[in-house]
């Protein structure tokens, strides 16, 4: 069953894929939304890295994060990148976006290396690459990497952040 996303309701502020790329790209970190314990809302602050349609995260190996994914492949994520009041108008001047699709635990060897690699250099581009593989070794018994398959991507900005730039 393929799923309908809900369209927005303020398209005069609705960004396209292209916009809403290089947000995620930029961006260090977003809140993930999960199903968590007893049908409530699980919602955690989260570094990540963009790779063509899919996000990754890194993660304890157990906890309410995994025991989520587990309970449910349904995510979105949503990362603000300006968030600029104007308490003069009562407005914010903002870019955001919000992914939506499906998370899973990432099982195989090579891929969860893959994508540690790519959180390494992401946050840390300066380290060379030996201590990324070096960091990973040392860490990689204790941690587990999740994936998230973009479904729907949307974007928001106020149209005046725009005009200040």
């Amino acid at each position: 069953m393929e799923t309908t996303f809900r369209p927005m309701r303020r398209t005069d502020r609705q960004m396209t894929r292209e916009e809403c790329i290089p947000v995620l790209e930029t961006a260090t970190s977003g809140v993930l939304a999960l199903s968590g314990d007893d049908g409530y809302p699980y919602a955690l602050p989260i570094s990540y890295v963009l790779a063509g349609d899919r996000l990754y995260f890194h993660s304890a190996a157990t906890g309410h994060k995994i025991d989520a994914v587990r309970r449910s492949d349904k995510a979105s994520f949503c990362v603000v990148a300006e968030d600029q009041v104007d308490p003069e108008h009562y407005t914010t001047h903002y870019r955001s976006v919000i992914a939506f699709g499906r998370i899973r635990v990432v099982e195989e060897p090579q891929e969860i290396r893959q994508a540690l690699l790519l959180l390494a250099e992401k946050y840390s581009p300066q380290l060379p690459m030996e201590r990324h593989h070096q960091m990973i070794n040392a860490e990689l018994s204790n941690l587990a990497v999740l994936e998230m398959t973009i479904e729907h991507l949307t974007g928001k900005q106020r149209p005046a952040l725009l005009k200040n730039k």
